[in-house]
């Protein structure tokens, strides 16, 4: 589905050689950077990609182009991931003209040099680009995840260009059975912190009668549509996409690993229908990150760690705090030999979430499980199922 219209061909590449999007995130499958060509009698390409493939991206540009010149970039969104081919661009075509935001614009020089010379076109929302039979209408959508980015919306063939969002991780899959899981662990890590804006944008594209979405990653989204909105509407208003519960821990020499396991059995027992346990220290973190909102519970245990707490955790605890992690029910079971602080350390962090509850009954583990302790975990089990 990769030209999925006579008139917008896809030029797009896949990179399986990264190991770290972003320098952070684990893509065993690789990641795909879109570019489209809207073929009218003005032509319009869409994006660049990541610095990484321009060679190959350049080359499926001009076969896609066959010997004409483009009239237009579109600029959606100026990270480097979709703008490393910009200056090439330009040194090949330049007659065509550059259409981005205002802000784009002011960020542009510092990330690349260009002739002074450079045709520039700033639009804003609800401004045209008509292309001939296709015309372009440019939607604001500030802070998803950059203050610059603009969607473009197609109004002949009703095909939303969305920068970033309706991305995920992996490369370019024509079958988006798949879809969710990786969009879902891309979202909450990278755009997560934005569901507001989403939200906003999402009410503007919401009359436009969208038939196809062409986000810079991942697949172009053309059937069932109502799905991938509606993730987008769920994840975005940081409800719950599911029952469950996640249990993350850390554990030093076992201890606290094996407590969770208990209060895994205690909640499948209970009749929570989806239980999921992660070691903080070896799971991928974007991906606990992913389940910690997708369930609508979550049990945090840890152990205390030089009169503090266990140092994986307060980063788990911190990435979820900059997420805007709410709207959830969470438990507390610390770990501690002579001094337990790590309850306490784990409630600061968790009070100052936007309607998260924290569970009546708090589990203290003194070294190892014991019948006291035992009883308390079977408590807090019934407290969240």
């Amino acid at each position: 589905m990769k030209n999925f219209s006579d008139s917008i061909k896809y030029i797009g590449v896949d990179d399986t050689d990264i190991d770290l999007f972003e320098g952070q995130y684990v893509v065993p499958a690789g990641m795909a950077y879109n570019s489209f060509v809207i073929d009218d009698e003005k032509i319009a390409v869409t994006d660049t990609i990541d610095s990484r493939k321009v060679t190959e991206w350049m080359a499926g540009l001009q076969a896609a182009l066959a010997g004409r010149k483009p009239d237009y970039l579109i600029i959606h969104h100026l990270e480097p991931d979709h703008a490393g081919g910009i200056a090439q661009f330009v040194a090949l075509y330049p007659d065509a003209t550059l259409v981005a935001s205002a802000k784009a614009f002011a960020l542009l020089p510092q990330f690349m040099e260009l002739p002074a010379d450079v045709k520039k076109l700033t639009v804003k929302e609800g401004d045209t680009l008509a292309l001939g039979k296709h015309t372009l209408q440019f939607i604001g959508a500030p802070m998803v995840h950059w203050p610059e980015v603009l969607f473009s919306f197609e109004q002949t063939e009703k095909v939303l260009f969305s920068a970033d969002a309706f991305g995920k991780f992996g490369i370019y899959d024509a079958d988006p059975d798949d879809w969710a899981c990786e969009a879902r662990r891309y979202y909450f890590n990278i755009v997560g912190k934005y569901g507001n804006q989403v939200q906003a944008v999402l009410k503007k594209v919401a009359p436009l009668g969208v038939k196809t979405i062409c986000p810079l990653h991942g697949p172009v989204l053309a059937e069932n549509l109502e799905y991938y909105i509606g993730k987008y509407n769920t994840w975005s208003s940081y409800a719950p996409e599911d029952q469950g519960v996640l249990v993350a821990y850390a554990s030093i020499y076992g201890h606290t690993a094996k407590a969770a396991q208990v209060l895994a059995k205690e909640l499948e027992g209970a009749g929570v229908p989806k239980v999921v346990v992660s070691d903080l220290a070896r799971s991928d973190m974007a991906e606990v990150i992913e389940d910690a909102f997708r369930y609508d519970r979550m049990v945090v245990m840890a152990p205390t760690y030089d009169a503090g707490l266990f140092p994986v955790m307060e980063d788990f605890l911190n990435h979820l705090k900059a997420k805007n992690y709410s709207n959830r029910k969470v438990g507390i079971v610390e770990n501690g030999t002579w001094a337990p602080m790590a309850a306490k350390k784990m409630t600061e962090i968790l009070s100052t979430l936007k309607n998260v509850t924290l569970c009546e009954t708090t589990v203290t583990v003194k070294s190892s499980l014991s019948a006291e302790s035992l009883a308390a975990l079977k408590q807090l089990a019934k407290e969240l199922a």
